[in-house]
Order: structure tokens, then C-alpha cells, then sequence
């Protein structure tokens, strides 16, 4: 199956910068991971994406790229880029790094390394997000093996040096081509590039230096988060690895609905039923809110749809500027059952008035009579 274009991959266009290329791939890889998207076909989609952003972020790959596309330079045979060609002494990389410079560096196997991040998903009631709160979250993780101390050698011994690689993890591989003869490197099969060889492996953690634990984890929620917003806690992600420094801990919200409560940003919306009379005569009612009950006066002849607003009432700023308000919107509510007294009360009231319902109903057709005839 032949393979899309890269550029076409990224979403970018061929004369995008360095800069819009990494962003592109950082939106693409978020969304595709395998750790966050479970949905299938998006490992492969992840791998695709990270295909592309190693030839284009490249200069060289990328102007051989937009040479030659995924053959590569014709003469040198082989997939092209991404393709896996073995050419029996590496691939292309390895060969136009030999004949036109480059080589790159090549990183040592026992450097410290920061370990991997984690993700959290946390569900929060609407109240939580808005005050936030303090729990404790247990998350299941690597951790470093208690019985050989992240080693991996059974205690008593420590791993040697691979005598293969002498330590360096890699092998220099001397081949003889059509080009002359071609040196190139790969990663030592007998210690797996680590440059170290345990002979005797820990019982514990078989040789990993890590185990699988649960942790738990005290977590202070700042007020204010919202959907979808998450938190960082430094250092509680999997341990770093040759002493390098442990990872990050991303605690992603989920919030609840709110059965009476809609909000938007830190603001707060709700609907506020009164009756008829209430909406003629004005009245002051209590209104709900998220620090509890508070009078609010209505003036006679509210409407429906008529807004107030509760200055401080909505949701404190994740980021300490302020609070915001919550909006009560009027909705009169018309009685459906009515006593025969009542329905004449009201043909009483509808009388005195002037308008009954069908002069009403007369003079609202003759306004839009009126309209069109202009």
C-alpha cells in the first residue's frame, strides 16, 4: 500500500516552518496517542504521524524528501524513507550519512534519562470543581525494585560492562559494498544496547529494576478548574531511569452537570420559575446559588426572559483574578389547572382592563396586517 504524503500527514503545507511543522505534530500526537486514544486503527495512525515528523523536522531528510519523495535518491534501492529496507549494512540514513557527512550522535545507553509522564482522569461534582478540594488518587505505576535498588542484579552482584560494546550499547559493523567498504553501527545484540550484561538477574523484578505498584497520592485541586482542563504534579510520573529524574503526573477533569446550574467560563446561569402574580406584582423571592440561598427582588411587570445578575455568585477564577456572577433569567409560569372561579377572576381582570383575549387577539393581526400593507 503505498504511503501518503507526509506533508499531507501533518496537515501542514511544504513551505511550513520548523515551528508550524512541531506544532502540528504535537496536536496530531496528543490526539492519536496509544496511552489516550483507544478508539482502533490509532497506534497506527500515532506511528504514521511520528513517521512523518522525523523526516520533516530533519533538514536533510526533509530535502531529500522533497527530492526524491518516499523512494529516496534513485541508486541507493532499498523502501526510502520509513520504509525498513535492510540493505545488509544499514539503511539509507546510514549510507548517505557515510558518503555526504553527518553521522549524528549517538546517545550513551547509561545517561540518566527522565522517566515517562502519566495521565489521571478525574471526575469532579460541579461544586468540587468550583471550590476545589484535597483527596488522595492511586495510581498504578513503575516504580524503582526495593530489592536490587533499580539495578536488576540479583543482590550481591551488579551488572558488568558488556565486554561486546564495551559498554557504548552499539556495534560497528564493517561491510564491503559497491561503494567501498562501509562501516556502520547497530545496536549490540548481546546487551540490547543497555552496555551492561547482568548475569544474574533479580528474583523480584526479573532483571527490569522496576515493579509494577499502586501509589496513592495526596492531591490539592485548585477552585475554578473546568471540562477538560488538567493539572500537573511534578515528579509522580514513572521513575527516571539510570538515576535520571522521574516523570510528570497530568490529573485531566471530567466535571458533572449540574441539575439546576449551567456555566460558562466563571460565570453561572440558571433559571428562575415565579408565577404569574409574582410577575404582575413584583415580589422578593430566594434564589440558589452555590454559597446558598440569597433575596433577589422582582419588580412588577417582570417579564419572561428578564435577566439580573448576582455580582460574586459564580465560579472563582482558576487563576485567583476574582469571581464571577451568576445570571437569573425570569420564566412566568402559566397555571394549567384553574377553578371556575379563577378563570372568571381572570375574564373579570381581562374586562377591567380594557383588552379582552380576543381584542388582543384582533389587535396583534391587525399590527401585522398593518406591517405588510406598508
Amino acid at each position: 500500500m503505498s504511503k501518503r504524503d507526509y506533508y499531507e500527514v501533518l496537515g501542514v503545507t511544504k513551505d511550513a516552518s520548523k515551528d508550524e511543522i512541531k506544532k502540528a505534530y504535537r496536536r496530531l500526537s496528543k490526539k492519536y496517542h496509544p496511552d489516550i486514544n483507544k478508539e482502533p486503527g490509532a497506534d497506527e495512525k500515532f506511528k504514521e504521524i511520528t513517521e512523518a515528523y522525523e523526516v520533516l523536522s530533519d533538514d536533510q531528510k526533509k530535502a531529500q524528501y522533497d527530492q526524491f519523495g518516499h523512494s529516496g535518491p534513485q541508486g541507493f534501492g532499498g523502501e526510502g524513507f520509513g520504509g525498513g529496507a535492510d540493505f545488509g549494512f544499514g539503511g539509507f540514513e546510514d549510507i548517505f550519512n557515510t558518503f555526504f557527512g553527518g553521522g549524528g550522535s549517538r546517545r550513551d545507553p547509561n545517561a540518566p534519562r527522565q522517566g515517562a509522564d502519566l495521565q489521571y482522569t478525574m471526575s469532579l461534582s460541579f461544586e468540587e470543581a468550583a471550590f476545589g478540594k484535597e483527596t488522595v488518587i492511586e495510581i498504578p505505576r513503575e516504580e524503582t525494585c526495593d530489592t536490587c535498588h533499580g539495578s536488576g542484579a540479583k543482590p550481591g552482584t551488579s551488572p558488568e560492562t558488556c565486554p561486546h560494546c564495551h559498554g557504548s550499547g552499539q556495534l560497528n559493523v564493517e561491510q564491503n559494498t559497491p561503494f567501498g567498504r562501509i562501516v556502520n553501527r547497530r545496536v549490540c545484540q548481546h546487551c540490547h544496547g543497555t552496555g551492561q550484561i547482568i548475569k544474574e538477574k533479580c528474583s523480584t523484578c526479573g532483571g527490569d529494576g522496576k515493579v509494577k505498584k499502586r501509589k496513592k497520592i495526596n492531591v490539592k485541586i485548585p477552585k475554578g478548574v473546568d471540562e477538560g482542563q488538567q493539572m500537573r504534579v511534578a515528579g509522580e510520573g514513572e521513575p527516571g531511569i539510570n538515576g535520571g529524574p522521574s516523570g510528570d503526573l497530568y490529573v485531566v477533569f471530567r466535571v458533572k452537570d449540574h441539575e439546576f446550574f449551567e456555566r460558562d467560563g466563571d460565570d453561572i446561569y440558571c433559571e428562575m420559575p415565579i408565577t404569574f402574580v409574582q410577575a404582575a406584582l413584583g415580589d422578593e423571592i430566594e434564589v440558589p446559588t452555590l454559597y446558598g440561598k440569597v433575596k433577589l427582588k422582582i419588580p412588577a411587570g417582570t417579564q419572561t426572559g428578564t435577566k439580573f445578575r448576582l455580582r460574586g455568585k459564580g465560579v472563582p477564577n482558576v487563576r485567583g483574578y476574582g469571581t464571577g456572577d451568576q445570571h437569573v433569567q425570569m420564566k412566568v409560569i402559566t397555571p394549567t389547572k384553574l377553578s371556575e372561579q379563577q378563570k372568571q377572576l381572570l375574564r373579570d381582570f381581562a374586562e377591567i382592563s380594557g383588552n379582552t383575549p380576543d381584542e388582543q387577539h384582533e389587535s396583534f393581526f391587525d399590527k401585522v396586517r398593518r406591517t405588510f400593507k406598508s
